[in-house]
């Protein structure tokens, strides 16, 4: 699903059975030459891509959480948004994490939903890469922007929308250090809140299924208290040991242990 320009039309798609905001939003669209579908249901990727859009708005009290994480699994080139009344933060948390990119909590002004589609399609045509550097070699992996993902020969890894921006900002300053914050600035479009695990969460499933489709190859390496660093570096039996600990750390990093609470040991290993 190609982005739109700054000057051609947005097709967006509500599944939402808010009458009052679908109508108002029906008007403020149409002001706009935008393109406006309501939907009664979540309808299926295949339908959703014969529609040939460019955001869809859930409200997930229709579809339910599973389906935001579908969608933007098998549609990572489609601005998904939520718009939905007051709820628990970890229903947020989740939505954000499994492929969202933006949670509005209702009721909110049409102007700030406009603005907020504007902002989340704005970051992505900001993120795409420019046709010189379509597909980045490294290792094993051809991670193609075509597909939203990383294959070895014609196996894909299965990246989420989330997985593969990760990637994509840690290829494309390969060798290099990127902080957690700054990771989380360039994939999600936020200041990262205190104690929030996200990033270390989506490198952890990055990482394993970089690593299913490639195992003779070492791609995503972690820098204790500071951030992880993309380099294809061959696996060999001496890294078994690191492996398991780098695990450990992120697996006590997303349980809420903060990333400098190391024991001596894992002191000693600054990378994986």
């Amino acid at each position: 699903m190609a982005l739109p320009s700054e000057s051609s039309a947005v097709r967006v798609a509500f599944v939402d059975d808010d009458t009052g905001l679908v109508t108002v939003m029906q008007r403020r669209l149409a002001a706009l030459r935008w393109q406006l579908e309501v939907l009664a249901y979540g309808p299926g990727p295949d339908q959703l891509a014969a529609l040939r859009l460019h955001a869809l708005v859930v409200n997930p009290a229709l579809t339910g959480l599973d389906y935001l994480e579908r969608i933007a699994t098998q549609l990572p080139g489609l601005a998904v948004l939520v718009v939905a009344r007051p709820t628990q933060v970890a229903d947020r948390v989740r939505g954000l994490r499994g492929g969202a990119d933006d949670w509005i909590t209702k009721p909110c002004h049409p102007e700030e939903l406009v603005a907020r589609i504007q902002a989340v399609l704005r970051r992505r045509r900001a993120g795409e890469l420019p046709p010189e550097e379509d597909v980045v070699a490294a290792g094993e992996l051809a991670i193609r922007p075509d597909m939203f993902d990383a294959y070895v020969g014609e196996e894909a890894a299965g990246l989420s929308r989330k997985e593969y921006e990760l990637l994509r900002q840690l290829a494309g300053v390969e060798g290099r250090v990127l902080e957690r914050e700054q990771i989380y600035q360039r994939v999600w479009g936020y200041t990262m809140v205190r104690g929030d695990r996200s990033v270390d969460v989506f490198v952890r499933k990055l990482r394993t299924k970089l690593e299913k489709v490639s195992p003779r190859w070492r791609y995503v390496h972690t820098h204790f208290g500071v951030g992880y660093r993309f380099a294809a570096e061959p696996a060999d039996a001496t890294d078994a040991a690191p492996a398991d600990a780098a695990s450990e750390e992120t697996t006590a990093a997303d349980a809420g242990a903060g990333p400098e609470t190391t024991t001596p040991r894992r002191a000693a290993m600054l990378i994986r």
